[in-house]
């Protein structure tokens, strides 16, 4: 029960992962849009952001890979 409950868990911060990053680059390039001459400067932050959607998303997926095997006795 435990490992399927881990298996959601590792899914649902997948998904949320690529909706943050979705919704990163749709606001950037709306930005990029509305004032094309600061772009290198919307597309750094656009990249640390990313980069930390996803930093996050695999600390969460690691977590529930771990706790997979928490309740199974050896």
């Amino acid at each position: 029960m435990i490992g399927s409950i881990s298996a959601v868990g590792a899914g649902l911060a997948a998904i949320g992962a690529g909706i943050g990053i979705g919704c990163v680059g749709a606001k950037a390039v709306e930005a990029i849009a509305r004032q094309p001459e600061v772009t290198p400067k919307i597309q750094v932050n656009m990249l640390i952001a990313a980069a930390l959607i996803e930093g996050v998303a695999l600390f969460a997926v690691v977590i529930c890979f771990m706790t997979m095997n928490a309740g199974v006795p050896k």
